[in-house]
C-alpha cells in the first residue's frame, strides 16, 4: 500500500462528494497536515552542527515511512543512533533488513547535511553487534561540503504512475556508479510482471496487509497527531472517508469496490515504468545493508538532480514465506549467485510531489 493505491482509491466517488460537499473550497484548502511536514521547513534550523545534520537525516527514505531512528547525544561531539524496535515491521520486513537500510538511508544524510558545515562524520557501525547501537558517528572539522547535499529538500521517493518516455541513455550513463540499472524493453517487461506479482502477494496475505492497514493514517487530524506510517490525505481521501468509502476495514476486505479499484490502480501504476534501478550486495550482513542504504540516498539524491523519479518496489525482496518464488525469481534475474538485492526501484519521469510526513527532531532523540 502507497501513495498512487492511496491517491487513486479517490476516483471512487470523491470527486462527487466534494461536490455535494458545502463549503467544499475552503475544505480543499485546509487538508494539508502543515504540522506533520513542519520538519521539512525546521531543517538546518539549528547552531549544534549536530542537530543540525540530523534535522536533515530525519528526512531520509524508509520503509513505510516507520522512521525507526532514535539518536543519543550526551556525548559531545558525538551521534549514537539506534534502531527504535518498537517500529518494526515483523510481517513485511520480518529480519529488519529494510529497516536497517533506511537506517543507512539516515546515516549517509546525516552525513551529507554535517559536510555542508565543514564536519566530517566517521561511523562505526554496530561496535557492540546487533543488540548495540546501529552505529556511533563522530563529528570533526575538515570536510568539503558535498555537492548532492542541494537536492535535499527535493528528494522524493515517488509512488506515481510515470511517464510513458525512455530515460535517456546519456542519464542513464550518470547513475552507473550509484546502481545497477534495467531498461532493455523485454527485461523491464519481466521486472514489471514480478512487481505486480509480488505487491499482488504482499497485499493479498492477511498479516502482511493488516500490518499496512494498521498504520494508516486517514485525514488530516490523523496525519498530524502521528506522522508516521502510511498517510492517506487530501481533500480527496479525506472526503471519502467521511463518506464511509474509505475505511480501514473496506481496504482489509478483497471484495470491496475500494479494494479493488485500489488493486487497478496500483497495478496501472507499477506497469508506467520506462526503466529500474537496482543494488546488490556480495553479502547480506547489517554492514551491507546500512551500506546499502546509503548508496540507495545518494541514487535517489543524483537522480533527483538529474530531473528523474525514483520509487522503491521492494515487496519481490521481502522474506516472508509466501514471497519466496517473487524472491527467488529476482534474485535469478538480476544478482550474481549468492548475492543478495537489496533495493530495486521503479525510475523514469513521474509528477511533482510534496513531501511525506516527520515526526519533529526532539521526538527522536533519547538524551542530550
Amino acid at each position: 500500500m502507497t501513495l498512487s493505491r492511496r491517491k487513486m482509491l479517490a476516483v471512487i466517488g470523491g470527486g462527487t462528494i466534494l461536490a455535494a460537499t458545502a463549503g467544499a473550497g475552503a475544505f480543499v484548502t485546509t487538508r494539508t497536515p502543515h504540522k506533520a511536514i513542519a520538519p521539512w521547513k525546521a531543517a538546518g534550523g539549528y547552531e549544534d552542527p549536530r542537530r543540525r545534520a540530523l534535522s536533515y537525516a530525519i528526512l531520509a527514505p524508509n520503509p513505510h515511512n516507520r522512521q525507526p531512528w532514535l539518536v543519543d547525544l550526551q556525548t559531545p561531539d558525538t551521534v549514537v543512533l539506534f534502531r527504535d524496535k518498537d517500529r518494526d515491521l515483523k510481517h513485511t520486513d520480518p529480519y529488519s533488513r529494510q529497516l536497517t537500510i533506511g537506517l543507512g538511508c539516515f546515516l549517509e544524510l546525516m552525513t551529507i547535511a554535517a559536510s555542508q558545515t565543514g564536519h566530517r562524520v566517521d561511523l562505526d557501525i554496530f561496535p557492540e553487534g546487533e543488540d548495540g547501537p546501529v552505529a556511533i558517528a563522530r563529528f570533526s572539522e575538515g570536510a568539503t561540503p558535498d555537492p548532492l547535499f542541494a537536492n535535499v529538500m527535493d528528494r522524493r521517493s515517488c509512488k506515481e504512475p510515470f511517464q510513458d518516455r525512455a530515460v535517456p541513455q546519456d542519464l542513464i550513463a550518470k547513475l552507473q556508479n550509484s546502481a545497477q540499472t534495467v531498461t532493455d524493453v523485454s527485461q523491464v517487461a519481466k521486472l514489471k510482471k514480478i512487481t505486480v506479482d509480488a505487491w499482488m502477494t504482499e497485499t493479498l496475505t492477511p498479516r502482511t496487509m493488516k500490518e499496512s492497514v494498521d498504520l494508516f493514517r486517514i485525514g488530516k487530524a490523523e496525519i498530524n497527531a502521528n506522522p508516521d506510517g502510511i498517510d492517506l490525505g487530501g481533500p480527496f481521501l479525506e472526503a471519502l472517508s467521511i463518506a464511509g468509502i474509505l475505511t480501514r476495514e473496506a481496504q482489509l476486505d478483497p471484495q470491496s469496490t475500494a479494494f479493488a479499484e485500489g488493486v487497478r490502480m496500483y497495478d496501472e501504476m507499477l506497469n508506467a515504468t520506462p526503466a529500474y534501478a537496482y543494488l546488490t550486495t556480495a553479502a547480506n550482513t547489517r554492514a551491507d545493508q546500512i551500506d546499502a542504504g546509503r548508496r540507495w540516498l545518494r541514487l535517489n539524491l543524483t537522480t533527483t538532480s538529474l530531473g528523474l523519479s525514483l520509487h522503491p518496489v521492494s515487496q519481490a525482496l521481502q522474506e516472508f514465506d509466501e514471497m519466496k518464488q517473487h524472491y527467488a525469481n529476482v534474485h535469478e534475474m538480476l544478482a550474481t549467485p549468492g548475492h543478495t538485492v537489496q533495493m530495486l526501484g521503479r525510475l523514469g519521469y513521474g509528477p511533482e510531489i510534496g513531501p511525506s510526513p516527520r515526526w519533529p527532531l526532539e521526538t527522536r532523540i533519547l538524551n542530550g
